[in-house]
């Protein structure tokens, strides 16, 4: 198993000591704690990590604050421990540049499946700048660059965080096919069932902002009610 460096962000003591007996139970060692905001970003800024587990509500700081602030030093993968379950918490957690979130209370085995699923994505990664066959998927509005990882609408380049971006190209690579909630879970994410609806929906909304001329009136990715998502191209209906 690769070693893969862990910060836990919380000020709750127990949660902390809990994830990291199940951690390390599970064969990991590298695992990092912080209990305050401004820990954490100070640890960033100084050592790599690889996977946050970010609690929303710090003593110092908003989690979703902190996870922007963050994204200034790593790419890391960020998941929200959180109470909070609305969609505007949801939506603005991942608009802060979040990966996922767990609710609180939360089994520790949910928060181990989430990081080897992440394990098993970085693992099946290609390394783009040495493919000879440049993988570019063109739907005329935009363009997805898998070899460079760039979204390019109308002939700019977007910003696209990765699990977004990942979820595209999931949708790229199944052009005009119903997707359901659960498929794209399981191939995206890379659990092995479904667990949460808002997380897709609101990707999917993320991509929706970058790709559509207007959001609210999808022309590409478009719901299959009751079914999934499909994201068209060329002339199918």
């Amino acid at each position: 198993m690769k070693d893969i460096h862990i910060l836990l962000v919380d000020d709750e003591q127990s949660i902390i000591q809990m994830l990291e007996m199940v951690l390390k139970k599970e064969g990991f060692s590298q695992i990092h704690q912080a209990s305050t905001g401004a820990k954490a970003l100070d640890y960033i800024r100084k050592y790599p990590v690889d996977f946050i587990i970010l609690d929303v509500m710090l003593p110092d700081t908003n989690g979703f604050e902190l996870c922007e602030k963050i994204r200034t030093y790593t790419d890391a993968y960020i998941l929200f421990l959180t109470a909070k379950v609305n969609d505007f918490d949801v939506l603005s957690g991942f608009e802060k540049g979040g990966d996922d979130y767990v609710t609180k209370p939360f089994n520790p085995l949910e928060i181990i499946a989430r990081i080897k699923a992440y394990m098993r994505r970085q693992q099946h990664t290609p390394v783009a700048e040495t493919s000879i066959h440049k993988k570019i998927h063109d739907f005329g509005h935009f363009i997805v660059d898998e070899d460079l990882g760039e979204l390019i609408v109308d002939g700019k380049v977007v910003p696209c965080p990765a699990q977004v971006f990942l979820l595209l190209l999931y949708f790229c690579k199944n052009p005009n096919r119903i997707l359901t909630k659960e498929q794209i879970f399981q191939a995206v994410w890379g659990m092995d069932h479904y667990i949460d609806d808002n997380t897709v929906m609101v990707h999917v909304r993320r991509i929706r902002e970058r790709i559509e001329v207007n959001p609210s009136q999808p022309e590409y990715l478009l719901t299959v009610r009751g079914l999934g998502y499909k994201l068209m191209k060329g002339n199918a209906q």
